[in-house]
């Protein structure tokens, strides 16, 4: 469980601290259903951007923004269908699309999850301790953002082989940026970064998306919820929902699948992962370009037990489809093949992983033998607002994008097999489990009875965890009060 202990004397500190700088904090409720606001932040953001370092952004902190880089309010959760005509699978495949969180991809809520309660229980002094964001990308930008929003000191910590975008965003934000040998698999590395700065004797906090519990709880919380929303707009009369994929990554946006199992039963879970290193698959190695969703390890808040489905995906393919989606001879090629013209407009909804996402879900619902009355749903976790260096790159490396390259990419979009993949038994999903301990117990110095509760004492451990959100609201809304300022 998260330890909720509250520092009173820090927690006092806090609040004026927040006082001052007229700082309050969203609870999960209104993440989720974001109605419930106040409207006197409502009134804020009208003037707001979605990426300014205002703390009322902190409020924007859901998958619901109206789809404005300012001034925007909320609508329903953000999504997009891939239909039949695009994907080649008969079934239709949901993408939530979290190009409008701000920094433009919804790791930001999974830092908030990790930060607020240490926050509101004053076991972190924003004043004096810094924040340790440690990311294979999206996560330690959404933890620098939040960390400023707070006018906290963060340190961001990611592969050095990570895209432009990334890192010249993170120079303006985070007051310190650690780029750690190698590319988007080398976590290990990221890990031995922080032990180096545990040993340092800063005053520091690390706040690891791969062990803390806070990243699951808000995906199970708010993402589940936003995708049950969109759901129960499109599953009625015969339709069915038929599983939800996600990267492999630090393991939290799995858990808004465990969620949804509750809410549909029967309903599967899909992890993907890289082909170049298929840890899950294969206990595999190796390096790949789907920048964001991690590797060589199992994280310690992915709930093995859940998982139904791996999936690796081939890096080249998600490579090659960046290109046809968002070429403009790539885009006509698609509009041509009868794919529809506003749909092909809004294909750089998906960044790198988006796509490698949407090429999981295909495989799954080929594997299955979905039909025209299945939904699967997946994530789009960012746009190409995050890649353009990444097309530049391509088309140095491979020169411009010609007719021969549509043609067969076209080929690969609609050839998408079940290769590379497997349906979990038991001790297929324990074995995955049991990979923990090599990293968490033997390198991370966690307790390996915490490790046998995930699995013996899996409904407890896990259902217990998830409970602790109405907890934490209240803490949040105890903590505001005392601000004062809603």
């Amino acid at each position: 469980m998260i330890d909720l202990t509250i520092n009173q004397e820090i927690q006092a500190k806090n609040v004026a601290y927040c006082k001052d700088k007229k700082i309050t904090l969203p609870t999960f409720a209104m993440m989720k259903d974001p109605s419930k606001i106040p409207a006197t932040i409502k009134d804020q953001l009208k003037n707001i951007g979605l990426w300014d370092l205002h703390s009322a952004n902190l409020y924007r902190i859901s998958w619901s923004n109206e789809q404005k880089d300012s001034g925007g309010l909320y609508g329903g959760p953000n999504h997009f269908v891939l239909p039949p005509e695009l994907t080649g699978c008969k079934a239709s495949i949901i993408m939530l699309s979290g190009r409008w969180f701000p920094t433009g991809a919804h790791k930001v809520g999974a830092t908030f999850g990790c930060l607020a309660p240490t926050l509101v229980t004053g076991q972190f002094d924003p004043q004096k301790t810094k924040a340790v964001w440690p990311s294979t990308g999206n996560y330690c930008r959404g933890g620098a953002y939040i960390s400023h929003l707070l006018a906290s000191n963060a340190i961001a910590i990611l592969p050095e082989e990570m895209s432009k975008e990334r890192f010249e965003w993170l120079n303006k934000i985070a007051g310190q940026v650690i780029a750690t040998p190698g590319c988007e698999s080398n976590v290990k590395e990221i890990f031995d970064k922080c032990w180096e700065l545990r040993k340092s004797g800063e005053d520091l906090r690390i706040f690891n998306q791969f062990d803390e519990l806070g990243n699951p709880l808000w995906h199970y919380t708010v993402t589940g919820s936003a995708i049950e929303e969109v759901l129960n707009k499109y599953v009625t009369g015969d339709k069915k929902f038929a599983g939800y994929v996600s990267s492999s990554g630090s393991g939290g946006t799995l858990a808004a699948g465990s969620y949804l199992k509750k809410q549909f039963p029967g309903s599967k879970i899909v992890a993907a992962e890289a082909l170049q290193c298929p840890t899950l698959l294969q206990n595999g190695f190796g390096g790949h370009r789907i920048e964001g969703i991690g590797d060589k390890h199992v994280p310690w808040v992915h709930d093995c037990k859940e998982t139904d489905f791996v999936v690796a995906v081939d890096d080249e393919a998600t490579m090659r489809l960046l290109r046809l989606f968002n070429e403009g001879n790539g885009r006509e090629a698609l509009v041509a093949s009868g794919v529809d013209a506003e749909l092909v407009s809004r294909l750089d909804l998906m960044g790198i992983s988006g796509i490698g996402n949407m090429i999981a879900a295909i495989k799954f619902a080929k594997y299955n033998e979905l039909t025209e009355n299945d939904y699967v749903v997946s994530i789009a976790t960012d746009s190409m607002q995050l890649y353009g260096s990444r097309l530049k790159e391509l088309t140095e490396e491979r020169g411009a994008y010609s007719g021969n390259d549509i043609q067969r990419d076209l080929q690969l979009l609609g050839s998408i097999g079940i290769d590379n993949m497997k349906e979990l038994g038991y001790y297929d999903k324990k074995a995955i489990h049991n990979l923990k301990y090599y990293t968490w117990i033997e390198q991370q110095a966690k307790d390996v009875e915490e490790l046998n509760a995930q699995w013996y004492d899996h409904d407890n451990y896990w259902g217990n965890t998830f409970n602790q959100v109405d907890e934490i609201d209240k803490l949040i809304i105890d903590f505001n009060n005392k601000v004062g300022l809603l």
